[in-house]
């Protein structure tokens, strides 16, 4: 098992550990089981379930930003797509306030996660991430504009 997990990259280790730590706290959010009913944090950003994401884009303040590769499609009101390995080479797309909220997505979340980290190290303080990204939206019942609109 230790020669595995030196072969996993750290990000993924680190949810691993921080899944586990959650399960054996008495589940995770969406879990049926679960206690819990406020949204993760996981790492630099706090993971947010498709009605509390959907709350915080409604508003004027986030900076909605899809970093989703190829483009898939996107959810209404998203004011950037910038590829989630290209957010340092693109943040003049960015808000120059980094305490401007962030609401990220992507198709899964496994991308927006990546993107969450870069953005933390480029100074930004409030980063929203869409929990199970488009696929999770879609099955909460909401639209997506379809690739290129």
């Amino acid at each position: 098992m230790r020669a595995y997990a030196r072969r996993m990259p750290r990000l993924r280790r680190t949810t691993l550990a921080l899944l586990a730590t959650a399960l054996l706290a008495g589940g995770c959010a969406g879990d049926p089981r679960s206690t819990e009913a406020a949204p993760s944090s996981a790492g630099p950003a706090t993971l947010l379930d498709p009605a509390a994401f959907a709350d915080v884009i409604a508003g004027d303040e986030a900076f909605v930003v899809n970093v989703h590769v190829p483009d898939e499609g996107s959810i209404e009101g998203t004011d950037a797509a910038i590829p989630f390995d290209r957010i340092e080479q693109q943040q003049a797309q960015l808000p120059a306030d980094r305490s401007t909220p962030l609401a990220l997505y992507c198709r899964s979340g496994n991308m927006s996660a990546d993107a969450a980290v870069t953005l933390a190290e480029l100074g930004y303080t409030d980063v929203v991430d869409l929990e199970g990204g488009m696929v999770a939206w879609e099955a909460d019942g909401r639209p997506l504009l379809p690739p290129g609109a």
